[in-house]
């Protein structure tokens, strides 16, 4: 019996052992990022503005698109584009731009990923330091707009 004992704890043990040693990642749950989605379209809508916010996962997959009445159809590549660029670069987009527009040998940053929309309008989500994804705002006059409305968005998650 304590043969049996013995034994099963043997090869227990190292199975323990690895499962305590997996490594952990921070990530936005749904719930944020519908809330954040939300406030954005809300922020937008209160301007007159008809947009489409999409928010996506660190890994770059949508998580939610909101798309208001009579958003234009380009809304939702625009603003998957720029949720993707802010969450694969970790960067908002409206710097990208003029990071790419003050040097021209930064240009190949546009043709690195056809997903990538780099204009003003997407930023990074990071929530107690670490990146968990990306909101983008496609739609409204004006990229600063579109900033605004996603900076909205993420003060209603308490991001950074």
């Amino acid at each position: 019996m304590i043969r049996k004992l013995a034994l099963a704890a043997a090869f227990l043990a190292p199975s323990a052992l690895m499962a305590q040693d997996l490594p952990t990642a921070p990530y936005l749950p749904l719930d944020m990022a519908q809330t954040a989605a939300r406030a954005a379209l809300d922020a937008c809508t209160a301007e007159g503005h008809n947009v489409t916010v999409t928010i996506v996962a660190r890994s770059g997959v949508t998580s939610v698109v909101l798309r208001a009445d009579n958003a234009g159809p380009h809304t939702v590549g625009s603003s998957t584009g720029k949720a993707f660029a802010s969450a694969s670069l970790g960067r908002d987009t409206a710097g990208l731009a003029e990071f790419i527009a003050g040097n021209a040998q930064n240009d190949g940053l546009r043709e690195m990923d056809a997903r990538l929309v780099i204009q003003a309008g997407g930023l990074p989500i990071k929530i107690g330091g670490a990146l968990v994804g990306g909101i983008g705002v496609g739609g409204a006059p004006s990229g600063d707009v579109d900033t605004a409305c996603a900076r909205k968005g993420l003060d209603a998650i308490g991001a950074e």
